[in-house]
């Protein structure tokens, strides 16, 4: 019996119709995005008009029905229902989600966006109203948190366009008690994140007590263009998917051999739903390439205090889905790196977050339980979640059934 807190760092919560439009500062009303119906009355989410994306509703484990649906839409068919009538309590109010971690069993959740996954590079023609909408979905998820009892924690969402925005807006969140901001592990107007014209957001991120977390979102592929030809889907490309440990590893490659983490030791980073399998072996090969560039060249460009793998795991914790078989990835790497994240309530995550979580530390020491199903978020979190750990309000998250 496992018989520690479990935190869920990979769950979603689902927008309303007038998210954006209810939260937005007054004078970017005309550009807040919006859930709109169409004339089948099935829900897109909307800008200025135009349709972005469907608003699905997902069911985990069911990923059938979204195909299902797509092609009814495609077929002509109307919509099954209203938007907000269809949404299941949980989804979308704080309440529902408390009573979902009760049944799961868990002690608590971070919560990432669930339409705001998709829309960052649609909104790029027009970076002031993309952050607009960004901090407008950023005041409305404190509220979200504020309501949370302590036990759901918010994930803002931030573009590094501009970064004296970003550092006013990291500030904020941080004045507001949020502990986590999704942002993209891509170039920025063909920077690396390493470039020192960022230090002043990676500051404010520590100033704040923020985390900046990497996540499956709407961010440049890393791959060229050419190996999606043939692809149809306008989003979530096949290939994409293949790789998702790509992107957030060149990033974390670049900030580590280019010292980010050496001018900011306790800036802490997460990596989530980006899969956590590729980690042992991109550290072998992170500190096998370092070793060998210094065989060749005699040193590195600049010096750091640390082996590159060393920065990793004192910087970094990574998100393992039930699939990964964590327990494992955890007798490789240590108690330190791994958390335990379900997904929920999307059509590729699982139905019980707290049974899966259980099952997935089985054959571990308390130690490393504790790590990966509570300690590392915790640590992520800054200690915003340490009382949870330390058995206060965590509801039934010490071994509860759904």
């Amino acid at each position: 019996m496992v018989d520690c807190a479990i935190i869920d760092v990979d769950e979603h919560v689902f927008e309303h119709r007038r998210t954006w439009l209810d939260s937005i500062d007054p004078s970017w009303r005309d550009d807040a995005l919006r859930i709109e119906d169409d004339e089948r009355g099935w829900p897109w989410l909307t800008w200025r008009g135009s349709h972005l994306y469907p608003v699905e509703i997902q069911h985990p484990g069911r990923p059938d029905e979204v195909g299902e649906r797509r092609c009814r839409m495609a077929a002509g068919g109307d919509a099954p229902g209203r938007y907000e009538d269809l949404l299941p309590r949980a989804y979308g109010s704080p309440a529902g989600r408390l009573e979902m971690l009760d049944r799961s069993g868990l002690a608590g959740a971070v919560l990432f966006p669930n339409f705001g996954l998709v829309w960052e590079q649609a909104l790029a023609s027009d970076r002031p109203a993309r952050r607009a909408n960004m901090a407008a979905y950023n005041r409305w998820v404190a509220g979200v948190q504020a309501d949370g009892a302590g036990r759901l924690f918010a994930v803002a969402h931030l573009s590094l366009d501009d970064p004296e925005w970003a550092a006013r807006e990291i500030a904020a969140l941080g004045a507001s008690g949020m502990r986590l901001a999704m942002i993209a592990p891509a170039p920025v107007d063909g920077l690396p994140l390493s470039d020192r014209s960022f230090d002043g957001v990676w500051a404010a991120f520590v100033d704040a007590g923020v985390s900046p977390v990497f996540h499956v979102s709407s961010f440049p592929s890393p791959l060229d263009p050419a190996w999606h030809r043939g692809d149809p889907e306008p989003l979530d490309h096949l290939l994409d998917s293949v790789f998702l440990s790509l992107a957030p590893a060149v990033a974390i490659a670049s900030m580590i051999l280019h010292g980010t983490f050496e001018r900011f030791p306790t800036l802490r980073l997460g990596v989530v739903e980006l899969t956590a399998g590729w980690v042992p072996s991109f550290l072998l090969h992170l500190d096998g390439a370092f070793d060998f560039y210094i065989a060749r060249h005699g040193e590195w460009y600049q010096s750091l205090s640390l082996r590159p793998s060393e920065y990793f795991l004192r910087n970094v914790r990574v998100g393992a889905l039930p699939y990964e078989a964590p327990a494992r990835l955890v007798r490789q790497l240590g108690d330190h790196t791994f958390m335990y994240g379900s997904d929920w309530p999307h059509a590729e995550g699982v139905a019980d977050p707290g049974g899966a979580g259980r099952k997935a530390v089985q054959g571990l020491d308390g130690d490393a339980a504790a790590g990966l199903l509570g300690a590392n978020a915790a640590w992520l979190l800054g200690g915003g979640a340490d009382r949870l750990l330390a058995g206060g309000d965590a509801g039934p998250s010490h071994g509860g059934a759904a």
